[in-house]
Order: structure tokens, then sequence, then C-alpha cells
């Protein structure tokens, strides 16, 4: 079977990828980069999200041999131009700071009426083939910051988006309901015909 390499080395979301790619039909077998410890971790020095998951994969492929997969993503709110963006994961300094950056981002935000508080998720999927062959393809979902994070699922600041159309916020999902509408599964979603072009 052929292997797909994913460019993560984060378990939560290889799971999360290996669950929205299987539900998508993809029959490949994944593996995550932390099984390619020699491997080492990109810089993210691209200014978008698809330069970033491009940089990813293309750095895996060409380590590994294998087909590569990556993404990049982020929180976009409307009323700070973007930003986070591309810097979601260390908005506090220091990158993966869950707590930290959310709790930031809600400071900045603390006198922000609701009719102001729209944001979206936005991620860039990309694959990577080792002859430098690449596709990328992006996702979004859009949604209403809270005052308070509320939920214990998910990661990163889904526990203060609320989609648009639900009453709760992404942490407060099922992770299947989250893959159905959540930036990263219409990504991934949008790239599975671009592997099954290119690997059969």
């Amino acid at each position: 079977m052929q292997r797909l390499v994913l460019a993560t080395r984060n378990a939560h979301k290889v799971t999360e990828l290996q669950a929205i790619l299987h539900d998508a039909g993809l029959r490949l077998e994944l593996a995550g980069a932390d099984q390619y410890p020699h491997v080492p971790d990109v810089r993210e020095t691209g200014v978008t999200f698809a330069a970033n998951a491009l940089l990813k994969a293309h750095a895996l492929a060409e380590a590994t041999g294998l087909p590569a997969v990556a993404d990049d993503s982020g929180l976009c709110v409307d009323v700070l131009g973007g930003a986070p963006g591309i810097f979601s994961a260390r908005w506090a300094g220091r990158h993966g700071e869950d707590r930290a950056n959310l709790d930031l981002l809600l400071a900045q935000l603390a006198d922000i009426g609701d009719e102001h508080r729209a944001a979206h998720f936005a991620c860039a999927a990309a694959l990577a083939l080792p002859d430098g062959t690449e596709r990328v393809v992006e996702g979004r979902l859009r949604g209403t910051l809270r005052h308070s994070p509320a939920g214990d699922g998910g990661f990163g600041y889904d526990p203060i988006l609320q989609p648009d159309g639900e009453t709760r916020t992404c942490a407060e999902l099922s992770a299947a309901e989250k893959n159905a509408i959540s930036h990263r599964g219409e990504a991934f979603r949008g790239l599975v015909p671009q592997v099954r072009e290119l690997l059969g």
C-alpha cells in the first residue's frame, strides 16, 4: 500500500488528518513525521499559509523519498486585519503555548463588541512528491469569537471560535462534527482528488 507521510509530529493532528482522509475515501497508509526522527523540523519562513504548507511538504518528501502532505493553519480575526494569521501558534511569543495564545488574544479583544468579533480559521493543505510536483488546496471556517473559552475538545483557539450557524464553540463539537465543517477538513477533502490523481 502506498505510504503518505503527514508533516506533523503532533499526534492529535495526525489522528485528525487520518480521520478526515479516511472518511473522504482515501485508502493509503498514513504515517506521521514522528516515524522519521532524522528529518529536521522546518522553519516556517513563508508569509502565507500556502507557502508554509509547501515548505513543510517539500522538505518531508525530499527527506523521506515519499509523497508528503502538510498543512499550515491559523485564526484570522477581522478587526485585527487578519492577525494572528500565520503567527497563530506563537502569538504570545513561544510556539505551541495554546493557553497563553488564547489568553493574549482575548485580552486584546476585551473591549470589542460581539458585532465586531467575526473571525475565521484558515488552512492550506499541500501535497508534495519527491519529484517536486505540488498541489495546494485552502479551506475556511467562519465564525464569531466568544468572550471566554468553552469546551474541552480540539486544541488551539477552538474554545473561542463559534462557527456560523452553531451555538457551540469548536471545542464543544465532537471530533466528527468538527471534521465535517472545519477549515482543515475542507482543505484536506479538497486535496483528496489531487492525491488520487497523482498517486493512483
